[in-house]
């Protein structure tokens, strides 16, 4: 029951923003320039999208090398194209990423390695994402003149950078508070795998392979704005889109949508660039995201898993857990 609240109380706030989106915009012209694509833009944003899914499955697999988990690259690979899917269409509080979890850890590698390694992952992406957004920060603030929004992109950067230093501070030996209850437990845990990961051989590839996936993000959109022919460069997308798909990993809606374009169309705004590109650019990039998890789809098909299997994902997940505690 808890689950369904959370997923219509998403689905909800996902509704609302892309209305508060599109709101703000000419649908008329808007859906006119969505009917005159160059699609063989669209092609190299689903390309590029598909290579960024290569890397996310590479850092993933030195992650779990570090975690103690045998990954093969192919297998990653594949386990990433699954959890691209279902995070696409998994109602679900964890999404594809319960998928990952329930893959690796049937795959033998156990339960509570397969937690951390997927969630020192998510940890690790974030914190390139806030480190980009906080280096960006000197010629971003070039772009964007409002006071506010300048403030917003501050806090937004460096928040997440001091967040990600909190991270790899809480699995310090004497903070022997996180050992009271399972959940500080295992991120106390999950910290000092992180930790051992920054000072392993395989830090500076994984830095490298984290960096690279925000890059083709950016990469990606550019892509999106020539299909559009917005009016547009490369160096204005990366300024103003990574900090938009930073706020888009909070949680509170379904996939990002809503999150997304609301940020963008903003992100735009205050830029000096249109609205109605933004707009576009995140609705091409949604809509591409949607076309690489129905790759995934198909490589779970492919795979011989059972649907029914899914059902349990999230639950076992979430079991094991707390059995660890």
């Amino acid at each position: 029951m808890r689950r369904l609240l959370s997923f219509i109380a998403k689905a909800a706030i996902s509704a609302l923003l892309l209305y508060l989106s599109l709101r703000r915009v000419d649908l008329s012209h808007v859906g006119q320039r969505l009917s005159d694509l160059d699609w063989f833009w669209i092609a190299i944003v689903l390309i590029v999208m598909a290579v960024q899914v290569g890397f996310n499955a590479l850092r993933w697999r030195d992650i779990a090398a570090a975690c103690g988990a045998r990954l093969r690259a192919v297998t990653a690979l594949g386990y990433s194209f699954i959890g691209q899917f279902f995070s696409q269409v998994l109602p679900s509080t964890i999404g594809g990423d319960a998928v990952r979890i329930w893959l690796l850890a049937r795959g033998g590698a156990g339960w509570q390695t397969a937690i951390y390694s997927v969630f020192v992952d998510r940890a690790v992406g974030v914190a390139a994402l806030a480190a980009l957004v906080a280096i960006c920060l000197p010629w971003t603030l070039q772009l964007v003149q409002d006071p506010i929004a300048r403030l917003a992109l501050i806090a937004i950067g460096l928040g997440a950078l001091f967040a990600a230093f909190v991270f790899l501070c809480l699995g310090h030996a004497r903070l022997t508070i996180m050992q009271r209850w399972w959940p500080t437990h295992h991120l106390a845990a999950a910290s000092r795998l992180a930790w051992t990961l920054c000072t392993s051989t395989a830090a500076p590839r994984v830095a490298f392979v984290a960096i690279a996936v925000h890059l083709f993000t950016v990469l990606a959109a550019w892509a999106a704005a020539r299909a559009a022919h917005a009016s547009v460069d490369i160096v204005q997308i990366l300024f103003v889109v990574l900090p938009v798909v930073l706020v888009a990993t909070i949680p509170v809606s379904i996939a990002g949508w809503g999150v997304r374009e609301g940020a963008m169309v903003m992100a735009f705004s205050y830029a000096g660039l249109a609205e109605s590109d933004g707009l576009i650019v995140s609705i091409i990039y949604g809509a591409a995201t949607l076309a690489i998890g129905a790759v995934g789809g198909i490589v779970w098909v492919a795979s011989g898993h059972k649907w029914s299997a899914v059902k349990t994902a999230e639950a076992e997940t979430l079991a094991h857990e707390r059995s660890n505690g």
